[in-house]
Formats: C-alpha cells, sequence, structure tokens
C-alpha cells in the first residue's frame, strides 16, 4: 500500500534503537525523510546510516536530550515537521513505596511534558498547512496498569488526557494525534524488565522470557518493525479519520473487550 507520504518529513524521537527504530525505519520506506533523534551519538549514526542506505531518504541525525529545553531546541531547530513521533525510554520499575517527589518529576519530565512540549511546537505549523500526524508511543500501562511500573502508570495516564482533549481541537484542520501503546517488545527495555525477573526469582534469562512470553495469547514478544509498520499506517494520508486513540499492540496480553 502507498501510504501517500512520500517526500513528507518527521521528527521520530528516540530513535536509534528499539521501538523508536522502528518506526523511524517504516517511514523512511515509505519514503518520509527523517530527523532522527536520540542521546547517544554512536548508535544514532549507525542507525541514521542503515536507513539512508536501504531507503534512500534524507535522514539527519541529532544527538540530544530531548527531555531537555536544550535538546528540543536543537531537534526542533531541523523542521518544520509534517510528523512527529514521540518515544522516550520509560522510568525504572519498583513499588510505590520506592519513590519520591523526584523520581515522578523524572518520569513526567520524559514521558508527559517532553512530548507535550514538542507538540505544542509543531502542531501550530501542521494547522497551517491543513495536514499533520503525531503519534506518541506510551504503554500498555494505559489500557492495564502495571504495579511495577507506576512512574510509568503515571506519567503516560496524564499524556493520554493531554492529548484526548487536544486531538479533538486540532482535527478539523487536518492533523491527527494518536498514542501507540506497546506491550512488550523484542527491545532494550524488554531486556531491562526481563533482568529485573531474573534477578528477583534466580531463574534464567531463557526462562525469564519464557515465562512472560506465556502470559502474551501470541506467544511471542512483539517486534520493532510490525510496530514501526502499525505506526507508519497512523502516519498515512489513509489515517486521517482515526482521532484521539490508544491503539495496543501487545499481543492480546491485555484482557479486555474495549
Amino acid at each position: 500500500m502507498d501510504l501517500g507520504i512520500r517526500g513528507k518529513r518527521a521528527l521520530v524521537c528516540a530513535s536509534s534503537r528499539g521501538l523508536g527504530r522502528g518506526c523511524a525505519g517504516a517511514l523512511a520506506e515509505a519514503g518520509v525523510n527523517l530527523v532522527m533523534n536520540a542521546r547517544g551519538a554512536e548508535a544514532l549514526e549507525v542507525a541514521a546510516a542503515e536507513i539512508r542506505a536501504r531507503a534512500q531518504v534524507n535522514v539527519t541525525a541529532v544527538a540530544a536530550d530531548i527531555t531537555t529545553e536544550a535538546g528540543r531546541a536543537a531537534v526542533l531547530a531541523h523542521g518544520p515537521f509534517d510528523i512527529l513521533v514521540t518515544n522516550a525510554g520509560g522510568p525504572p520499575p519498583g513499588m510505590w513505596s520506592d519513590w519520591a517527589r523526584d523520581d515522578f518529576i523524572r518520569a513526567l519530565d520524559a514521558n508527559m511534558l517532553t512530548p507535550i512540549a514538542l507538540m505544542q511546537a509543531v502542531l501550530p505549523g501542521m494547522m497551517a498547512q491543513g495536514w499533520g500526524r503525531v503519534v506518541n508511543i506510551t504503554s500498555v500501562s494505559v489500557k492495564s496498569p502495571v504495579a511495577v511500573l507506576g512512574l510509568s502508570n503515571s506519567a503516560r495516564a496524564g499524556l493520554t488526557g493531554f492529548v484526548a482533549g487536544t486531538s479533538r481541537q486540532v482535527a478539523g484542520k487536518g492533523v491527527t494525534i494518536n498514542n501507540l501503546l506497546p506491550g512488550i517488545h523484542a527491545t532494550d527495555r524488554a531486556i531491562a524488565l526481563d533482568s529485573a525477573v531474573v534477578k528477583a526469582k534466580g531463574i534464567s534469562m531463557a526462562d525469564a522470557i519464557a515465562e512472560r512470553s506465556a502470559t502474551i495469547p501470541a506467544g511471542r514478544y512483539g517486534t520493532p518493525a510490525e510496530f514501526g509498520a502499525a505506526c507508519a499506517f497512523l502516519c498515512s494520508d489513509h489515517a486521517g479519520f482515526i482521532v484521539g486513540q490508544n491503539i495496543l499492540l501487545d499481543g492480546g496480553a491485555t484482557n479486555a473487550t474495549l
């Protein structure tokens, strides 16, 4: 399917690896020119070079901490953007008794306030041109809270509330905002979570992965490539009637009717 976005320009955050990398790759395959961002310059340059070689689109790599005002300014200087994909690593796991105010502030900065700031920066230009796509990578915990991910539950729920109202205000200008809610995918985040299980239970990594996979009806972890394909469709010209939605990509792990 031709997604109808060839020649558009996208900003994809945290795109040197994992789900962000999958999204960047899928958009590039659709002919979208990219500004890729991550904190680690070396990994980012490698990812950007791979995408350039495969998809033959323009790719600009900007190594910066997107959660800071200076980092956002460095990235946004390469705009304007037709497409925005927000993404940031999730906060560390723990229990409700572990976290102090500063822990919540860090989580809010990374997983709520940064995506909001980016949207506030790019939405006026998208609205002025009558077309735009925003996809926020949030978490399955928005639909089904994960007890040990209380920081993530809290911050991402706040972002979801902002998107719910804002998406309805900009849709009439041809701009859509939607959220993708990943369950477990084969990424560094999964390795970190599984490593915590290994440590807590004294089992092998293979056993930890098998144990978690057994809780997923699909029987496996998702891949960054299939996640990226879903993101690219939401960014496509065909997705203009999808507004303010929270779409699960979790292999059926969330047991819910709606």
